[in-house]
Order: C-alpha cells, then sequence, then structure tokens
C-alpha cells in the first residue's frame, strides 16, 4: 500500500503550478490593483466578479462565497478530487516525479498517476488511436463523409476527426497494450462490460474529441456511418464519468477560447461539423453542446469568458461594443427557423436575464444548418449569418406575430394572445414592459391592453420579477489613476481610503475604526510581504497589542506556525504553515488578508498587476508562487515600520493607563515610586519610538 507524498515532492510541485495560469484556463482574470487579478468565481453563480488571485502568493479567495486556498485547493474544487489526486494531477502537468512514503505495508513506489489522470491519458490514448485509424482502408466511408462536408485531411487533422474501426475490441485491445487496465477503459466510457469481456463503445463511427478550455481530452462524439450498427441513433457521446459530464462540456472550447475571450463573443451551434464549418469559415468563437441542450451550466462556462468589467466590475448588461471588433459583444445562437427552433428558442428563457440581454439568434434562409450553408454558399453567407444575427426576444416574438394576417382585427387580437405570454416570461421588468411597448405598436393594439394580457400571463405562470439592469456590486472600487514609476497611495487621503475600504470590505470582523484598520492592516502586510517586517521590533509584540479577537488569535497562529519565516523559506510553505497553523477557524481570515490589496506600489513599476509570465524553468520571474519569500521594497519596508509603530505605541499607551489608574489607587510609599519609575522609563521608551520612526515626539 503506498503512504504519503513525500512532503518535499509536494513544495516542489507547489513552487512550480502557477496558479494563474491554472484559473486563467477557465477564468478570465482582470488587474485589480497590486499583484491581484479578479473573475467571476467558478464555484458559484454571480454577475459581478468577487473572486481575487494573488499568484505572487500562490492564493486565490472568493468574497461572495468564502471558498479559498491555495493551488492544491483550487484544483480539488474544480476537479472535484482529493488532495493527493490534486497534487498527482499537478506533478503530471509540470513533470514532475513523486515519491510516497513507504506506508508500512510494502515498498515504497513511485507514482503512477492518479485515478482521474489514468483516465485523462487513455482519453488522449484513445484520440491517438482513432486518428491513426482515418487513414485505413476501413475508414473511406468516414473520409467520404468528411469529404462531402467540404473538409479536406489538413482540416480533419486541425479538429481531430479519427476513426472508430468496426471491430469488437479494437480499442480496448490498444489500450490494454499501452498498460490501461479493464476497470480505467470502462471508467473513462470507452467501452461497455459484455457478458464475458468488456467491448468497444465507439464502433464503425467517425469521431471528435471533447476538450475541456486547457485542450485536454475528456470524451468523444461520434457519427453513426453503416446502417448495420447496432446503436440506432445517429449521434452518440461519451456518457458521463469522472471526466466528462455533458452538462458542462462544449466541443470545440479549446480552439474558441481565446477568440470568446478577446470579443466576448461566442456562437452556439448544434452540431460538431457545424462548429468545424464555422472555424473554416472565420467564426473563430464557435461552441457545441454535446447530446443535450444548452443549459444552465453551460450559461457560467459563457459567463466567465465574456463577461465584462470595463467600469470597474460593474456587470454591464446587454450587448456591448467591443474595442477593435465589428460586432457588439453577443451569444448567437444557430437555430432551425422550423418549430423544433422555436422550441429551441423558447427553451433558452429558462436562462437567467443578464445572460438573455445579450442573447442573439441567427437562422439562414431556406433553414440550412452552418455546415450546409457553407457547402452551398461558401464562407461568406456563414459570416453574414452570423452578422445578421437578431435578439432572442426578438426572433422569438416576431416569429409568433409572422403567424397572423394583422389586416383583420381576429388577427390582430390572435397576435396579442399568443405574444402575451412569450413577453410575459422576460423576467426583467424593463425588458419586458420595452417589448409589450414594442409588441403592441407592430400588431396594432393598444398598449394597455397588451399590458393586461402580459400581466396576466405572468400572474398565472408566476413569473419573478428580476432587474438585470441593477448594479450587482458587492464592492464600490475607484481605483487611483496609475502613472507608470509613481506611487499612487503617495496622498494620505488616497491611502486612508483604501485602508478603510478593505476594513468594510472583510467579511470576518465587521468594524471601523482606527484600532482595527492598523491591525488589519498589519496582519496583511505580515502575510503578503513577511520580510518588510522589522525582526526587532516584531519581537516585542505579545497578544496584549491586539485588541480585535480575530488578530489576537491570528497572532497566536503566527507563532504556532513559528514566528516570522526565514528570508529563504518558500512562498507557497509560508502559507501552507501559516494556514495548518490557524486552522479551519482562521483560514477565510488568512485568504482574504492574503489578496488584500494594500495602499502600496506593486512591483511592476505602478501599471498595476499584469499577467504572470509561464513558469518555463530558466525564465525570469512566472506565475507559480515565488520558490522563496521575495525582499520587500523600501516602501513595503516603510509601511511595515509605520503599522509595527502603531501597534508598539498602543501597547505603552495601553501600559501606561492601566500603571497609571494602579498608582492612583496606591498610598504613598515606596511602591508608588517604584510604579512611577516603571511609567516614567515606558513613558520615555515610546517617545523614543516615536522620534525614531516619526521625528517628534506626542506630549
Amino acid at each position: 500500500m503506498v503512504g504519503m507524498i513525500k512532503k518535499e515532492d509536494v513544495e516542489k510541485v507547489r513552487a512550480a503550478a502557477d496558479l494563474y495560469d491554472i484559473v486563467s484556463a477557465t477564468v478570465t482574470l482582470k488587474p485589480s490593483g497590486t499583484g491581484t487579478f479578479v473573475g467571476l468565481c467558478p464555484f458559484h453563480d454571480e454577475k459581478t466578479g468577487s473572486f481575487n488571485v494573488r499568484p505572487s502568493l500562490g492564493v486565490w479567495h472568493c468574497f461572495g462565497c468564502g471558498l479559498g486556498g491555495d493551488v492544491f485547493k483550487y484544483v480539488e474544487q474544480s476537479e472535484n478530487i482529493d488532495f493527493r489526486e490534486a497534487v498527482e494531477l499537478l506533478a503530471d502537468k509540470y513533470h514532475i516525479e513523486l515519491h510516497y512514503e513507504n506506508s508500512g505495508n510494502g515498498p515504497a513506489r513511485e507514482n503512477t498517476g492518479s485515478k482521474r489522470t489514468r483516465l485523462l491519458e487513455a482519453c488522449e490514448e484513445a484520440q491517438r488511436f482513432f486518428v491513426s485509424q482515418i487513414l485505413t482502408k476501413e475508414a473511406l466511408p468516414a473520409r467520404k463523409l468528411l469529404g462531402g462536408r467540404n473538409f479536406s485531411q489538413a482540416d480533419c487533422e486541425r479538429f481531430g476527426c479519427g476513426y472508430a474501426p468496426q471491430g469488437w475490441d479494437n480499442l480496448v485491445r490498444h489500450l490494454a497494450s499501452k498498460g490501461f487496465t479493464q476497470k480505467e477503459i470502462l471508467d473513462a466510457g470507452l467501452a461497455r462490460q459484455g457478458q464475458r469481456d468488456i467491448y468497444d463503445y465507439f464502433r464503425g463511427r467517425v469521431t471528435w474529441p471533447i476538450r475541456d478550455s486547457t485542450g485536454r481530452t475528456l470524451g468523444f462524439g461520434a457519427r453513426k456511418l453503416y446502417e448495420d450498427d447496432q446503436i440506432a441513433a445517429k449521434y452518440i457521446n461519451t456518457p458521463d464519468t469522472q471526466l466528462y459530464r455533458k452538462t458542462q462540456v462544449l466541443y470545440g472550447i479549446d480552439l474558441a477560447k481565446s477568440a470568446i475571450v478577446k470579443k466576448r463573443q461566442v456562437v452556439i451551434v448544434e452540431g460538431y461539423t457545424d462548429v468545424m464549418a464555422m472555424h473554416l469559415a472565420g467564426i473563430d468563437t464557435a461552441i457545441a453542446t454535446c447530446g443535450t441542450a444548452f443549459g444552465a451550466e453551460h450559461a457560467k462556462i459563457v459567463r466567465r469568458l465574456i463577461a465584462d468589467d470595463s467600469l470597474g466590475a460593474v456587470q454591464l448588461v446587454g450587448p456591448l461594443k467591443v474595442k477593435d471588433q465589428p460586432l457588439s459583444s453577443r451569444i448567437v445562437f444557430t437555430f432551425d427557423g422550423d418549430a423544433a427552433g422555436q422550441k429551441a428558442a423558447l427553451h433558452a428563457f429558462g436562462l437567467d436575464s443578464a445572460f438573455l440581454s445579450q442573447t442573439f439568434v441567427a437562422v439562414a434562409d431556406d433553414n440550412l444548418d452552418p455546415c450546409d450553408l457553407r457547402i452551398e454558399r461558401g464562407n461568406e453567407a456563414v459570416r453574414s449569418l452570423i452578422a445578421r444575427a437578431k435578439p432572442l426576444y426578438d426572433f422569438v416574438i416576431d416569429a409568433a406575430i409572422s403567424r397572423f394576417d394583422l389586416t383583420y382585427t381576429p388577427g390582430q387580437v390572435g397576435a396579442m394572445k399568443a405574444v402575451a405570454p412569450l413577453v410575459a416570461q422576460i423576467r426583467d421588468r424593463s425588458l419586458w414592459d420595452a417589448y409589450a411597448r414594442k409588441s403592441a405598436g407592430r400588431i396594432g393594439v393598444d398598449l394597455e391592453v397588451m399590458r393586461r394580457e402580459v400581466m396576466n400571463a405572468r400572474r398565472q405562470m408566476h413569473v419573478r420579477d428580476e432587474d438585470a439592469y441593477a448594479p450587482k456590486r458587492r464592492f464600490e472600487r475607484d481605483e487611483p489613476r496609475v502613472e507608470p514609476g509613481t506611487n499612487p497611495y503617495a496622498n494620505p487621503a488616497t491611502r486612508k481610503a483604501l485602508e478603510r475600504r478593505d476594513a468594510a470590505e472583510q467579511a470576518y470582523f465587521k468594524i471601523d475604526d482606527a484600532v482595527f484598520i492598523a491591525e488589519q492592516q498589519f496582519m496583511a502586510v505580515l502575510i503578503q510581504v513577511p520580510r518588510a517586517i522589522d525582526r526587532t521590533m516584531f519581537g516585542q509584540l505579545t497578544i496584549d497589542h491586539f485588541m480585535t479577537s480575530v488578530f489576537r488569535t491570528l497572532f497566536q497562529a503566527i507563532a504556532a506556525a513559528g514566528g516570522l519565516p526565514s528570508d529563504d523559506t518558500p512562498q507557497g510553505l509560508w502559507m501552507h504553515n501559516l494556514t495548518k497553523a490557524g486552522g479551519p477557524m482562521l483560514n477565510q481570515v488568512i485568504n482574504e488578508l492574503a489578496v488584500m490589496p494594500l495602499p502600496l506600489p506593486g512591483d511592476d513599476g505602478g501599471n498595476g498587476a499584469q499577467p504572470p509570465q509561464s513558469n518555463v524553468p530558466g525564465g525570469v520571474g512566472g506565475g507559480a508562487a515565488a520558490v522563496q519569500l521575495r525582499p520587500a521594497t523600501p516602501e513595503e519596508q516603510r509601511y511595515a515600520t509605520e503599522l509595527l509603530t502603531r501597534l508598539l505605541d498602543m501597547g505603552f499607551m495601553r501600559q501606561i493607563g492601566l500603571a497609571k489608574r494602579r498608582m492612583a489607587q496606591l498610598p504613598d510609599g515606596e511602591e508608588k515610586i517604584t510604579l512611577l519609575g516603571q511609567i516614567t522609563r515606558m513613558e520615555t521608551a515610546r517617545k523614543d519610538l516615536q522620534a525614531q520612526i516619526y521625528g517628534n515626539t506626542v506630549g
């Protein structure tokens, strides 16, 4: 039995893991203050970013749901695996060999990969196998099908098209020869259990790899080629597995992700060949669902990529202008114009209002799908289809109205009765009223009559009222303008404003006063830049220098973690030791303080946070947490010393006050004289401290 992963190997993985790279694979991150990035949380549904990432510290925290931690915790949450599997997955990603402690029940062994990693490897090997089969003689029908859709061999290679042979267990035998067990093959969704043995799930079909946004193959889609196929369905997909969830995967997301982020546009089509046709026609934001309708989980994935915070994290709703792009931000569905397309469009009404305000529908003439449109009319027709898309609400309402002859009053009433339930399903109060007005004008009925019909329908359908355009901001952020090479917080008023905002934004101790602010800022500096703390002055601190209960407890946790870390302590290890010492009670506090912005210039020339460079061996810097604690800048040292002085000064003040109260209660005598001497020495020490730091004394 394999024991625990050796601690030194865990730290190697922690140092190598690029938190920015890992998070940004699925979340669009934007700079927000010094060294911090903000995006929409991948662990709960939100419309305004409260998910903070501090790559230099290797820490993330969401102020919305309260989750946070290091790179391992992020992988645990996002992949739904345990700590050990997270370490193993990252070790595989960064090519780090792991060693295991001997558990006493057998010899230690090297890393053979976690279960999830093995499933990923099985899917990747299956993809290589399918691609290798596409040029065989047996695969001629597959090549004819793809060629008949105007896809060249190079096109098929670009999109990973493959062929699953007709035999009973070709893939199973191939994977077994590569060292995969039957259980791994079954768990990856690549085979089925027969009466005596397992057999290939995909047989005699064209295949497409379904990948995540980072390019990892999670499963497959496959099209029927032969009439004697025992599975009647034209298309089949990998069943739900540990890797593959049909409600959470989108074909083409690996190819389209960067374009979606850049253009803030996504085009959702219905098939694999439609995605291929769109991309080849120049619509590089096309993706498709896999064996299911577009739903809420898909919407979350898309929203995280197209989220706009260009006005300081204000949730912008509706189609927005995008710099250097001809089209505004939008989600475009390509539906058929027939009854099935109408039904699909109505299904989309169930998505949230903010999402729907940016949703468009594109329908080609003669109801051609994008692939057929490209075959018959060329790439320009495909591009024109997307450019001419109309808002979802307009598409559905116009389709309903067009069924009636509005020349006659019965036709007008019929159109009104058909449209009212559609308008009623628009949850945003401003939009439904606007569409009621627009529909009434087009149909030719009185606005109040239309409104009454819509209100009746809303009551009958129990539609909840929303305001998609209302601010959803949790915090107000008014970042100062930054000139390169300058400190944006040199102005004391600006610094105080940020300090007070930090106090207001934290979720663990709701209070706003000078004592709390000093203690909070000190703890944030200590956690983020421990080398800025003067060791001699820190040695004078005791728990009595802190009044806030949470910081008194945190001070004790720092002591339990060994006090100030040595300069050569790995950054990730410092955070790990502190979090471990603090325990579950202080985890959120430590995470919030770790990502909390400080009123200091960054170490990037004053330009704010920039995406870290890739963690390439021999490279300069990197997105991974620093190998060791970085040196403090002069500004950080001065600020830390200022905060330490405040704490020590308040400590002297409390001790002097306590001593004077005691002295007032004593009768004249030797004890009182001794206490007076102690007070005098403390007052002198306090004045010396103030003179050393501020250049003057108080009193």
